[in-house]
């Protein structure tokens, strides 16, 4: 049933459950990670980024498993949310707009990059956590 939304699928079988269930537990550390390194001052932006792009990241594959929509290993928020998007998953705008985040992911953190904004990259990755957790209890 690949043009589905996720809350029109049948329930989610008990692998494709508890794995959503380890990524999402996975995304709310990283969310934690991210709230405390980013109140310390002299806390590199590259790591503060780091953890809230995996938050985002792990969020947006709840979703996609919980569609059953096979996706690669990669750390591309952008592929991500277009491969969700191509099987009608809907994802809200402001984890659409998250793909900034991507080169703050592992493969890029040793790269200069622009001086990260830690209040917004927080803020999309609460909004992905809090997505990917309705998505699990609904």
């Amino acid at each position: 049933m690949p043009y589905a939304r996720v809350g029109s699928l049948p329930a989610p079988t008990p692998e494709q459950r508890e794995y959503a269930e380890l990524l999402l537990e996975h995304a709310a550390s990283d969310l934690g990670a991210c709230r405390v390194l980013m109140a310390e001052e002299d806390m590199r932006d590259d790591v503060v980024g780091f953890h809230a792009q995996q938050a985002v990241e792990k969020a947006l594959k709840v979703a996609l498993v919980l569609a059953d929509i096979d996706f690669p290993r990669t750390h591309d928020l952008r592929e991500l949310a277009d491969i969700a998007d191509d099987n009608r998953v809907a994802v809200p705008d402001s984890i659409q707009e998250a793909r900034w985040l991507t080169p703050w992911a592992a493969q890029l953190r040793y790269e200069m990059l622009e001086p990260l904004d830690r209040d917004a990259a927080f803020s999309i990755a609460a909004d992905a956590v809090e997505w990917a957790t309705g998505l699990l209890s609904g």
